[in-house]
This record gives C-alpha cells, structure tokens and sequence, in this order.
C-alpha cells in the first residue's frame, strides 16, 4: 500500500513541471509575435517614404529608352538618305562602266522606297518615295537601252560551218550543197534510203551550237530580272524578239532556206523541186535540232524564273523563221499530186514523225501553241496527201498509156518504173505502217502493204496485157511478156518483196512465165518444125504421098517413082532456109535482157529444132547432094543452125555485121 502512494506522488511531480514549461513556452511565443509586429509597422513606414524616389527613377529610365529609340531611328533615317544619294550617284553615272553596281543602285532605291513607305509619319517621306520613284523610272529606262544594246552586240548570225559542226558525222555535207542528200533522178526514186540510216539518226547525238557567250547570259539575265520586276515585259519581249528573230532568220537564210510559196513550187522543174525538198528535210533537222533548241537554252537561261515570258519570248522570236520552214512543207503537200512524189512526201513525213517529240519539248508552254499545231497539222497533211498520192499511182499503172513502143519485146520502162517504186516501198516500211494505220483499216498494218503491193503487180501486168497487143506477131507478144513479168519476178525474189508476198505469188508467177515462153516456141517455130516433118513434105510435093516415111530408103523409092516430091523436097529446103534465115534476122533483134532467161529459151527452142533438123538432114540431105547445087539447098550444118541460135534475143540493130 505504501509503494502505490509513493507511485503517484511522483506522477504528480512530473505533471507539475510539464505545466510549467508549457506556461514558458506560451509566454515566450507571445513575445516574439509582439516584436514582429512592431516590425511590420516600420516597414510599411518605411515603404511610404520612398515610394516618391522609385516614381521619379522609373520615369527618368524611361526617359532614356526613348531618347535611345529615337536616336537609333534617325540613325537608320540617315542611313536611307544617305544609300539614296550613293545610289543617284551610281544611276546618274549610267550602267555602262560598273553594271552590277549600276544593279545594286536600282535595288537599293527599290529598298529605299519600300522603307519610306512604310514610314508615312515622318514628314518628308512623300517627297522622299516620289523622287526614288522618278530615278528609278529613269534607270530602268537606261537599263533597257543597255539590255538592247548588249543583246545585240552579242547577237550574230551562225555561220552554216558552225552548224554541221553540230551535226552527226553521217549528216555532214563533203561538198556541194549542204542539203545535197543525192542527185536529182528522173521518173523513178532516185535517193537512197533505209530504214536503218532512219534509226541512226533518231539516236544521233547533235550539239547545239552557242548562241550567245555564256558569260554574257547572267548579266542579261540580271537586267531582264529588273525589267521584269519594274513591270516592263512587253518593253523586254519587243526588244528581245526585234533582236534575236532577226539573227535566227538570217541564219536560216545563210544556211539556203527560202522562203516559197504554192506557186512558186507549181513553177518548178521536177529536178529542180526534188533537189529543193532534199535540201528542206536537211533544214528541218539543223532548225530544230540546232537553232531552235539553241535558242530555247538561251531563252530558259535569260529568263530563269519566268517561264511564261521565257515561252512567249522563244514563241515570238521563232514564229517566223518556223513559218518560213513550215510553208514550203505545206506548199508541197497541197500541190498538184504525182506518182514521182510519193517518195519525198513519205520522206518529208518522215522527218516530221522524227521531229515531232523535239518540237513538243522545245516549243512548250501555252505561248507556243499555234507552232506546236501547226507542225503537227503539215504532218497530217503530208500523210494524207502521200496516201492519196499512193491510190493515185495504183491507177495511173493500171491505166497508165504510154505509146512508147518497145520494138524488140524487152522490159518496157513501165515495168522497171513500178518495179522500183515497190522495192523502195519496203525502204518504207515503218512510215507505211504508220499511214495505214492512220487511213486505212484492216486486220493487220502489214497485210495492208502487202494488199497494196498486189493490187500494183496485178494492175501493172493488165497494163502489160493490153500493150502486148500493139504486137503484131504474136510470138513477139508472148516473148514481151515472158520478159516483163520475168523481170517482176526476179525482182520480188531478190527484195523483200518476197516475204511480203509470198512463195505462192512467185511460184505462180513463174508458171505464167513459162507459159508465155511455150507459147512464144508454139507460135515463132511451129511452122518451120512443119517444114521439117514428113506432112511439111507431102504438103511441098505436089499432091503425092510418101509412104510412112520411116526410112530414107523408103523416102528414095518413092522419089524415084514420083520426080514431083524430089523437086517439092528442093522447094522445102529452100522454104526452111528462107523461114530460118527471116527467124534469125527478126529475133536477133528482139531482146531478152536477163542471161539465164535468154540461155534457157535459146535451149529450149535448140531442143526442138536441132534433133528434128538433123533427122531432116539426114533422110534428105544424100538425095539433094546427089542433084545439082546442093549447097544451095542445104545452105546449114546442125552446127550452124546450133551458132545462130546463139545470136537470137541479142538486140542487135539490123546494120549491125554478123558474129
């Protein structure tokens, strides 16, 4: 019991002094928030008294930011005038001495003016723009005249040396005319043409010669800039187009273009005319290849940045040199058609189809419009008029009616004529192709040149058929067609032709050609081998038979009993030297031109009259040598016979002496 008493004595102890420390520690607190506030009072007191002095320091700052402001200001208003009065100075000397300063004076006034503008309150600045303002006028005046003036004195024509410089070796001209692509012909073709040399110079590299030196490009191109920027386009086109079409059409004229009109080609001799066309596909090729795409880099470089001028100055300065060009094209596919033209038309297609990706990139833009359509529109027309010309020459084969004569049964000049103009159709190939495309319709383009090329042959040979009724012998009738279609033949094998039309158009051709061949043996010795059978000698003999004629033995008996048949024997032999002889010295003359042809009728008419000649000689000839003059009747050996045979379808002239 006495231990739990003193327990909470000592519990209550220690909450005693517990209470006392918190009593301190209120007391002290109390204390410390009493000096803060006395604080907070001088503070506040203290704040009060300088608030006066921070007015004054603020506005006295601001002070100074605006004298600074205003101080910087005038310094940069100064400046303006005084980069105004050194550009005056730079535009009033003229641009001929320093022409990049003579530039940067005009932009600095540009500058000039922008700034003035966009500083309306200052009180000069009105006066300031209006007086920039005329100087610029004034220099962009004098900037014009020093454009033309360099423009032009770096504008000369070109020398044609310098333009088949450019060109692929193929194309060089080694003398003569530059556009002398071959010499004038007559009726037929008369330039070589492939289709391989087509494709070697569509991937021939050409290299447009320098117009203007390349140093002298971006000084132009500085003062067309300003031009430009001062509004003056039209001033810039005129000046460039007075200048540069002029140099182009001189060029033009120094390399032989002309100017020529529909008249002026109506006018002309065929020689003349298709010398003319020779040369104008060589002008196309230097005008678009070389001059014009030189003239488009000019333009692009001058006026990089603003395409729409670059395209209608390159349009206003080549519109007339293409014109000139495009004319005479026109001029020849409005003419009065030909066969003889046919070619240079599928020629000058040609060289329009090869052109024509080069003359949409180089006359690009909408200002080029008009010159991109009317190339496209010639190359329509000369296709068009080289087909209708194409269905002209078919006719005018078949009805063509000509009185050349051709007295000695040769290849008539019709026949070589159509014969050439197929052959040069399959130099053609590609262009033909093309026109069938464009105007024909079919299941194939090549079964298209393959119906064409028919329809020629077969309206050549009913054109031969009817002239080989001017003949009045009718072996010389067949004799003239064997030879013609003989030729057209040979030909077709010997071109590529022959696989177009094919093995059975040959195969039957030479039938026909061996049928006019029997027919000319059935009709030029039919009557003379006559002569030399047994019937020839009864019909000679006075009206008496002879036996079966089997044997000479048996022919002697009946001549001794019957002197009539020796004497209608003498008259036979008379009768086949007289025919023989007229044979030899008409059919000497004929012609066969073609040496395998002529060996083979020579043997086939040999086969026939040598064998039936010598059986002749020999059941006859003992009998007449036993009468008098025999050698008047038998005038020829076999051997003989076999030599003149040798002489027949030499075309010789009949003064001309015997072998």
């Amino acid at each position: 019991m006495g231990i739990a008493v003193a327990g909470m004595d000592s519990l209550s102890d220690r909450a005693s002094m517990m209470r006392e420390a918190l009593q301190k520690s209120q007391t002290i607190t109390d204390n410390v928030v009493s000096i803060l506030g006395s604080f907070d009072s001088r503070l506040s007191a203290l704040e009060t008294a300088m608030r006066p002095t921070q007015i004054r320091t603020h506005a006295i700052r601001k002070a100074h930011e605006n004298i600074d402001k205003s101080l910087k200001s005038a310094e940069v208003i100064l400046a303006q005038f005084d980069l105004s009065r050194q550009a005056e100075a730079k535009i009033l000397k003229g641009p001929h001495e320093d022409l990049e300063g003579y530039l940067g004076a005009i932009d600095q006034l540009r500058s000039n003016i922008r700034f003035f503008s966009s500083n309306k309150n200052f009180k000069n600045s009105e006066g300031v723009i209006n007086h920039s303002n005329t100087l610029l006028a004034k220099a962009i005046s004098k900037l014009e005249d020093e454009f033309k003036q360099r423009l032009n004195s770096y504008s000369k024509p070109i020398e044609p040396d310098r333009l088949f410089d450019g060109l692929p070796n193929s194309l060089r001209p080694s003398s003569g005319s530059p556009g002398n692509q071959g010499e004038p012909g007559g009726r037929g073709p008369s330039h070589n043409h492939s289709e391989h040399q087509n494709v070697d110079l569509e991937t021939a590299v050409y290299t447009p010669p320098t117009l203007i030196p390349p140093r002298i490009i971006p000084l132009l191109h500085d003062l067309a800039k300003q031009m430009v920027r001062a509004g003056h386009n039209q001033q810039l086109l005129k000046i460039y187009k007075e200048t540069r079409s002029l140099v182009l059409e001189e060029s033009l004229r120094k390399l032989g273009v002309e100017k020529l009109g529909k008249d002026d080609v109506q006018k002309m001799q065929w020689e003349v005319l298709e010398a003319k066309i020779g040369n104008w596909i060589h002008f196309m090729r230097i005008a678009v290849k070389l001059l014009f795409a030189g003239e488009r880099k000019v333009c692009d470089e001058m006026f990089e940045g603003f395409d729409s001028l670059s395209d209608q100055c390159f349009a206003e300065v080549t519109a007339s040199s293409v014109s000139v060009l495009l004319s005479f094209g026109e001029a020849i596919a409005r003419s009065k058609r030909s066969p003889e033209k046919l070619f240079v038309l599928l020629d000058m297609y040609e060289i329009m189809r090869e052109l024509h990706s080069e003359i949409e990139t180089i006359f690009k833009g909408k200002a080029c419009n008009e010159i991109r359509e009317s190339a496209l529109g010639l190359t329509k027309r000369l296709a068009q008029t080289a087909q209708e010309t194409f269905g002209d020459f078919e006719e005018a084969v078949e009805k063509d009616a000509t009185k050349t004569a051709v007295l000695d049964g040769t290849v008539h000049p019709l026949t070589s004529y159509v014969i050439n103009y197929v052959k040069f159709l399959f130099d053609y190939q590609s262009t033909l192709t093309q026109l069938f495309q464009e105007f024909e319709t079919g299941d194939g383009k090549v079964s298209q040149l393959a119906s064409v090329t028919m329809r020629i042959m077969q309206a050549l040979q009913t054109n031969l058929d009817g002239k080989s009724k001017q003949y009045r012998d009718p072996a010389l009738t067949h004799l003239f067609l064997m030879n013609n279609i003989h030729y057209m033949v040979r030909s077709v094998r010997r071109s590529e032709a022959k696989d177009l039309l094919g093995d059975d158009w040959v195969q039957i051709h030479r039938r026909i050609v061996q049928q006019h061949a029997n027919q000319y043996k059935r009709n030029a010795w039919q009557k003379i081998l006559q002569c030399l059978s047994i019937q020839g000698l009864t019909s000679s003999g006075g009206g008496s038979s002879v036996g079966d004629g089997g044997n000479s033995s048996g022919v002697s008996r009946a001549l001794i009993k019957d002197r009539s048949i020796l004497t209608g024997l003498l008259a036979l032999f008379k009768i086949f030297n007289m025919q023989f002889e007229e044979l030899h010295q008409r059919q000497s003359q004929w012609t066969v031109p073609d040496t395998e042809l002529r060996e083979s009728l020579r043997l086939a008419v040999a086969e026939v009259l040598l064998p039936a000649y010598r059986s002749f000689l020999k059941r006859f000839g003992p009998l007449v040598e036993n009468g008098k003059n025999p050698q008047k009747y038998v005038k020829y050996t076999a051997e003989d016979l076999e030599r003149m045979l040798g002489e027949f379808f030499e075309g010789k002239n009949i003064n001309e002496p015997k072998r």
